[in-house]
């Protein structure tokens, strides 16, 4: 299968990477280094996107910022950070890269475990990661000719604790090649409309 891989240089993209690369055919795409660049918060950059790469079989997005603050000190300018970037920025990607995907072929999207367990500094995250759910689970009884579309839900990822652990007080973390495996069920698998916890 030919794979577009959006955030391919983050962590969750180099694992994705690892545990894909032998058996498919693998686009990497990121906003700053990649086969090709995009800025997902651009519906221009995404369609000029898929115009260059063509049609695909699975387009796997593992990218988008988010603002982590208190609520107290939560402005609306800094709310918007994640709404424009990781959740429009996906919710692009599908729109534009549905019309670029084979018969059969998927969008699995990312969203994260404080959808369901909320942290502290974390409204705007919970709020984007649940929305994406949503976004997901409406999409997929819309999209045609076979196509699905799911989201891959992880924990903080062990690679990348040296960043959020103290976001993330007693969670457990999981490794990214762990997250990898979620994301090939979602790719390889027959399922729609689905949300793969990685807890």
């Amino acid at each position: 299968m030919k794979l577009v891989i959006i955030g391919a240089s983050g962590t969750l993209g180099r694992a994705l990477i690892d545990h894909l690369a032998g058996k498919h055919e693998v686009v990497k795409v990121g906003k700053t280094q990649g086969d090709y660049l995009v800025d997902i918060t651009q519906a221009d950059s995404v369609k000029n996107l898929f115009k260059k790469v063509g049609k695909v079989d699975g387009i796997i997005s593992v990218t988008g910022n988010l603002h982590f603050a208190p609520l107290p000190q939560m402005t609306a300018e800094g709310f918007s950070l994640g709404l424009n970037d990781k959740l429009l920025g996906q919710v692009n990607l599908a729109l534009v890269g549905q019309h670029y995907l084979n018969d059969g072929g998927s969008i699995t999207l990312t969203s994260g475990i404080v959808s369901e367990q909320p942290i502290v500094g974390g409204t705007n995250a919970s709020t984007v990661n649940a929305a994406i759910e949503g976004f997901v689970l409406s999409a997929a009884i819309e999209l045609q000719n076979g196509q699905r579309i799911n989201a891959v839900n992880p924990s903080v990822v062990t690679e990348s604790l040296d960043i959020y652990e103290p976001f993330f007080p007693g969670y457990e973390s999981v490794p990214a090649n762990r997250v990898a495996m979620a994301f090939q069920r979602s790719i390889e698998g027959g399922l729609n409309g689905k949300i793969f916890k990685v807890w």
